[in-house]
């Protein structure tokens, strides 16, 4: 693949509809060579970003769609997940460690925090609604 592909998927806000994203992510990650373990990342990333914007971003109302941006490179996959929600504060949502004592109780947060931990960069825009991108980089030998 030497250059870069781009595919667009959206799907009404129904979060019964998540696994044909994964099926999607599967076949993304198989054909760009991904390692078990960088796939599962990945698609669990994903998933995480589009419950995040049907149940958050659209309060579960269907009319609403999620669009994501998948674009595939030789050397990584960006994806951007994007929904028409209000946006909100990140740092109050990410502002303590779910894995420490005063964090496990939190019912917010975990799913950023996952996120990050899997993949190599997120960032989010609130400037037209909501949108997350994610980055994962091929590795060669456990390498990035």
């Amino acid at each position: 693949m030497n250059e870069t592909q781009t595919i667009t998927f959206s799907i009404p806000s129904r979060l019964e509809l998540l696994p044909v994203l994964d099926r999607l992510v599967q076949g993304i990650n198989a054909e760009m060579g991904f390692e078990d373990e960088e796939a599962d990342a990945i698609s669990i990333s994903i998933i995480e970003a589009g419950t995040n914007a049907i149940q958050h971003g659209h309060k579960r109302d269907a009319s609403k769609i999620v669009d994501f941006r998948f674009d595939l490179h030789d050397d990584r996959l960006e994806v951007t997940v994007h929904d028409s929600g209000p946006g909100f504060d990140i740092d109050a949502v990410t502002e303590a460690d779910p894995t420490l004592p005063d964090g496990l109780l939190r019912c917010s947060g975990r799913g950023i925090f996952i996120m990050r931990q899997m993949m190599d960069r997120v960032d989010f825009d609130f400037s037209r609604g909501t949108s997350v991108r994610l980055l994962k980089q091929k590795r060669t030998n456990g390498r990035a």
